[in-house]
């Protein structure tokens, strides 16, 4: 067990418990760093303790990516586990373990493999470790980590996804080439975590010429009506629905790729955004962002964001949304506009 090295490897299994829709949208920024290092290895994605998206609604996103998903692997944090050969004995150059459990950790070290690279218990089971043995706060840092333990680079550039013809021809149709389009995805899981939806109006209204581009998922339909009336506002996700496109993960995030830069909360819109590779302002109030959202790659959001910028209610005397100016938020956006590259 030595520092990290680079290596060269062939095969390449890494090692989750599971991934919601969440979780896969998070993770996805590493699976492309990860392919960026190592681009001729076979990657292998395993979900020891249930189901992963990367096998379901968002395998598309990985196509290229990812080469096999395992699912409900049985590599679990149980005692018996540690004394048998996962996985049918198949072997492995690298093995990446995503978790930190010591005892789950042990039985992934059981899968055959040239080497492992393990954050769990300080990387004391780890064939190779970072420079840095501060355990980021951020999921994705850990992750991005790994990769640094196991001779990577982890600030490693990395291509644009390759989205489906039939993904990208309807971001296409919902905004068509022409314009400028600036994103604004008000939506969040948890409401506290939303700034107040009339100040993205407000924010909409000091576009000038581009065009406001609202996404509004299920949850906010009581938006619909109010962002309606904004001058020239889109709603493509509502305008997928009347021509019968299928709203989905991987259409917003074409829609992403069409816009100049977006505005968005703590939230899995962000995470659909900053997919689409062009500047994100992010706000922040409840949550602590240097546990999403920070940089250096440690901090942890996404390498993909070409141009990421975090506004913190916090620096504003409370974490509470509204007490983010709209003129900080103006002023960030404006910034993010003109640091954007080609679409």
């Amino acid at each position: 067990m030595g520092s990290s090295s680079k290596i060269t490897p062939q095969t390449i299994l890494v090692y989750v418990g599971h991934d919601l829709v969440g979780d896969g949208l998070m993770k996805l920024p590493f699976v492309r760093v990860l392919k960026a290092n190592w681009p001729q290895a076979k990657i292998t994605w395993c979900a020891g303790k249930g189901l992963s998206v990367y096998a379901s609604s968002l395998c598309p996103l990985v196509a290229g990516l990812i080469d096999e998903t395992l699912e409900n692997a049985f590599v679990r944090s149980r005692l018996g586990n540690i004394f048998t050969r996962p996985l049918g004995g198949r072997s492995f150059d690298l093995v990446l373990d995503t978790g930190r459990r010591f005892l789950t950790s042990l039985a992934v070290r059981r899968v055959r493999h040239q080497r492992l690279v393990s954050g769990a218990a300080g990387f004391l089971l780890s064939d190779g470790r970072p420079a840095a043995r501060t355990k980021p706060r951020a999921m994705l840092g850990q992750m991005l980590q790994l990769i640094e333990a196991a001779g990577g680079d982890p600030a490693l550039a990395t291509p644009p996804l390759l989205l489906s013809a039939e993904a990208t021809q309807a971001a296409a149709l919902l905004l068509p080439p022409g314009p400028t389009y600036i994103g604004l995805a008000p939506g969040a899981g948890n409401r506290a975590k939303c700034w107040p939806f009339e100040n993205y109006c407000a924010v909409a209204q000091t576009l000038g010429d581009a065009v406001p581009v609202f996404i509004l998922g299920l949850d906010e339909k009581d938006w619909i009506a109010a962002a309606s009336t904004v001058p020239k506002a889109r709603l493509p996700l509502q305008d997928a629905a009347a021509q019968g496109i299928a709203a989905s993960p991987i259409l917003t995030i074409a829609l992403a790729q069409r816009l100049t830069a977006s505005l968005a909360n703590d939230s899995g819109g962000g995470h659909m955004l900053a997919a689409g590779d062009q500047p994100l302002v992010s706000l922040f109030g409840p949550t602590d962002p240097t546990k999403v959202a920070a940089r250096p790659w440690r901090g942890g959001f996404a390498p993909g964001a070409r141009h990421f910028t975090v506004l913190r209610a916090q620096d504003f005397g409370t974490d509470e949304m509204a007490a983010i100016p709209v003129a900080a938020v103006v002023a960030a956006l404006q910034s993010s506009m003109s640091s954007a590259g080609p679409r």
